[in-house]
């Protein structure tokens, strides 16, 4: 059953290594002072956030693996309202972008990046990716499917482990292409924060709308068994 809960949680994973503001946060923090000590901790802080809620949703919906139980009942009616959230979310986004002359302020904690400190590095890696209410979401129904795919211990345990280090790709990449490249990779990092930047809205309502798509079809699939 590995191989089954390793696809279930891949669009997932996809879905959150593919959001922008992480990957803009991480190279900022790259980019300030004490920039590798900061981005490396915001790293860390990103990985134990979606590990602590996989493994959170794991136990509390660790019977779901039984169609007829009430946790599988719970965890598709979840994902039918999340889904369905997640849909709304994104086309509200794309509704209330900014137009073309718009000037659009930069989060209040991105202007807070370039002093943070370790604390706040870790801290703020731990809040954008299992307190974000988006990737709570996303990190829930992987971690769900992973459990309905009939995945237990050691097989369960590697499933969540592919979910929690790909959905880091991006954000441990860019502390990665950091340490090893110098410079010129901090040129081609400062070149993807600014096209994320510029691209941020596109980007975030292609995968809201998307997967919550998946989520919602996961979640009827699921009450209709």
């Amino acid at each position: 059953m590995l191989i089954q809960a390793i696809g279930a949680v891949l669009p997932a994973a996809l879905a959150v290594a593919l959001s922008p503001f992480p990957l803009i946060g991480v190279v900022l923090l790259l980019a300030g002072r004490h920039g590798r000590r900061n981005g490396a901790l915001f790293a860390l802080g990103w990985v134990l956030g979606l590990a602590i809620v996989a493994t959170l949703i794991v136990g509390v919906f660790g019977g779901a693996d039984d169609p007829d139980s009430a946790s599988s009942a719970i965890a598709d009616w979840g994902r039918v309202f999340a889904g369905a959230a997640l849909i709304v979310l994104g086309v509200r986004k794309w509704r209330l972008r900014p137009r073309a002359g718009d000037e659009v302020e930069a989060p209040r904690w991105m202007a807070q990046l370039d002093g943070a400190s370790a604390g706040r590095a870790l801290g703020l890696g731990v809040l954008l990716s299992g307190a974000n209410p988006k990737n709570f979401v996303l990190t829930a129904s992987a971690a769900t499917s992973a459990v309905e795919a009939d995945a237990h211990n050691g097989d369960l345990a590697v499933a969540i482990a592919v979910f929690v280090l790909l959905g880091s790709c991006t954000v441990i990449g860019a502390v990665v292409v950091q340490l090893v490249g110098g410079q010129r990779a901090a040129s081609f990092l400062d070149s993807v924060r600014q096209f994320m930047v510029a691209n941020s809205t596109v980007i975030m309502v292609i995968v809201l709308v998307l997967l919550g798509a998946s989520v919602l079809g996961d979640g009827l699939t699921g009450l209709g068994r």
